[in-house]
């Protein structure tokens, strides 16, 4: 019985602590029997197939062990794409749809931009931009392959194969200069991470930005000093307590660039920006 199911369900989500675990029991079964909430709620008999009893039974598994619902899932939603993603990559989040919009509007002004995603994870902000940019050409690097083979199913996926996927530690590997560098690289300063549910269940590579945080935030923004493009500019995502710091250490490497940090919709810092022009 559907309506036994829900309960039971339900009740697991409120004993792990999950968000909403109404809404999420609606998810998960919709996600388990392939049909639409409307359909769970209106129907109370449903014979289980052999696949949606196991299916079931992995998912309650996962939910006794806390694993976060996206990954039980299996997918994503970012910038209005369902992205695949696996606990070898961050799942994507609402604040890094402000870098996006914001490599948009920066991407506009050039005709054929060169773009590189460097930590690029699910694909999720380097597919979010190729899939709006018209004319372009696209990098994603990350040093874990695992994560990359993640990216390569959603370039797949959402048909942009055109997109160079690369195994490398940041820029390193990279000849040329880039109109636009776009990082969520790790930047949470490491003595914080045990004290956050995420370091538990999201990849700790993706996470440790070192003892103060800015790490590979130091390391990139040096890289990229010799592979920034005239009038170039780079978007790194940050932790909402590094802003003065990254701010300094941006113009230590870039004395002539505009610098600045921009903030999301919580006004915390987010992101800095660094426009060579």
């Amino acid at each position: 019985m559907l309506q036994q199911i829900r309960e039971h369900l339900h009740q697991a989500l409120v004993d792990k602590y999950y968000d909403n675990p109404s809404n999420t029991t609606l998810v998960l079964l919709s996600h388990i029997f392939k049909q639409p909430k409307s359909y769970l709620l209106m129907h109370d008999i449903h014979e289980l197939t052999l696949q949606e009893e196991q299916t079931l039974q992995d998912v309650f598994d996962q939910i006794r062990q806390g694993i976060p619902l996206p990954y039980i899932l299996g997918e994503w939603e970012f910038f209005g794409k369902k992205f695949l993603i696996s606990p070898d990559v961050l799942i994507p989040r609402p604040e890094t749809e402000l870098l996006v919009e914001k490599a948009l509007e920066i991407a506009q002004t050039s005709k054929n931009p060169r773009i590189v995603d460097v930590g690029t994870g699910s694909g999720a902000i380097i597919l979010s931009l190729a899939s709006q940019i018209a004319v372009g050409t696209f990098f994603g690097s990350d040093v874990s392959r695992a994560a990359l083979n993640i990216a390569h199913k959603n370039a797949i996926r959402f048909g942009l194969t055109q997109i160079s996927l690369l195994q490398a530690d940041l820029l390193s590997p990279f000849q040329g200069q880039f109109d636009l560098i776009c990082a969520n690289l790790p930047y949470i300063p490491r003595q914080k991470l045990s004290n956050l549910d995420v370091a538990r269940s999201e990849p700790i590579l993706a996470l440790d930005g070192g003892d103060d945080g800015l790490l590979f935030i130091r390391k990139i923004i040096t890289q990229a000093s010799s592979r920034l493009a005239p009038k170039g500019t780079i978007l790194l995502e940050i932790e909402a307590s590094l802003g003065d710091n990254a701010l300094s250490f941006a113009r230590t490497i870039f004395p002539k660039a505009r610098c600045k940090i921009i903030e999301d919709l919580s006004g915390h810092d987010r992101i800095l920006e660094i426009h060579s022009g």
